[in-house]
């Protein structure tokens, strides 16, 4: 009977432990990592770019409803990516970003606010934190990975590089420059005693690297796979996004 009691009681611990919420601490750049002066410029400094965001939805969304799903699609694609997170270094954490699928069929303006809400949806509902750190973590993650993965794919179409290879560099690149970024502003607010900003910046980048360059590579393929799964299925709508060629008729 008492080992009945003690396994009930070991059982109520147990259940409690992992079904009470708990703050994780996991996000990108953690919650109350950054000096306040740097949080608020980060902040102020991606708002011109969300905002650019919201008019560029509005005008895709306007000119052509039946794509609010994809949208949704490539907004659930970089959620889902992106709370993949493993520890790296000391108020952050390495992961896939998968706003490179997004950047290259709407652009970077649209991923802007799609990147925003995913990253604010996390510290909400998955209790990643993150609140005081979004404003650099939107612009590291929402705005410079994006700008990076559409640049490249439209320079390898330019280039005439085959669809798959400019897909799998646009969003393997545009993750590493995520978190080039991210080191950049890790660097800035928490420079070296001992050579500064560069050291602290080559260290940051270092370590990143260890996790990052095969996350990257993993998101590159699985982003190819995504984006032919929707070519077969979407390839009028992203003939009319300009995403892929239109083909000339016979």
């Amino acid at each position: 009977m008492k080992a009945t009691k003690r396994s009930m009681y070991i059982l109520y611990f147990m259940a409690t432990f992992l079904t009470v919420p708990q703050a994780a601490y996991a996000m990108h750049i953690m919650e109350g990592f950054l000096p306040a002066p740097w949080a608020v410029f980060w902040t102020l400094l991606s708002l011109p770019f969300v905002l650019l965001g919201l008019k560029s939805i509005k005008k895709i969304t306007k000119q052509n409803p039946n794509l609010k799903l994809m949208l949704g699609v490539v907004g659930a694609f970089a959620f889902v990516l992106s709370a993949l997170k493993m520890p790296s270094v000391t108020g952050s954490s390495s992961h896939p970003t998968g706003v490179g699928l997004g950047a290259i069929i709407f652009g970077p303006a649209a991923m802007s606010v799609l990147g925003s809400i995913v990253l604010l949806f996390q510290a909400l509902l998955l209790a990643h934190g993150g609140l005081t750190t979004l404003g650099a973590n939107v612009f590291s993650m929402a705005i410079v990975g994006p700008i990076a993965a559409y640049g490249i794919y439209k320079l390898g179409d330019k280039l005439g590089a085959p669809v798959w290879l400019s897909v799998f560099l646009a969003s393997a690149i545009g993750d590493l420059l995520t978190y080039v970024t991210t080191s950049l502003q890790l660097a800035l607010a928490f420079p070296a005693s001992t050579g500064g900003f560069m050291v602290s910046m080559a260290k940051f980048m270092a370590i990143f690297a260890v996790t990052q360059l095969p996350l990257a590579i993993s998101e590159g393929l699985l982003t190819v796979l995504v984006f032919n799964t929707l070519s077969a299925y979407n390839k009028n709508e992203l003939q009319e996004l300009a995403v892929l060629k239109k083909e000339a008729k016979a």
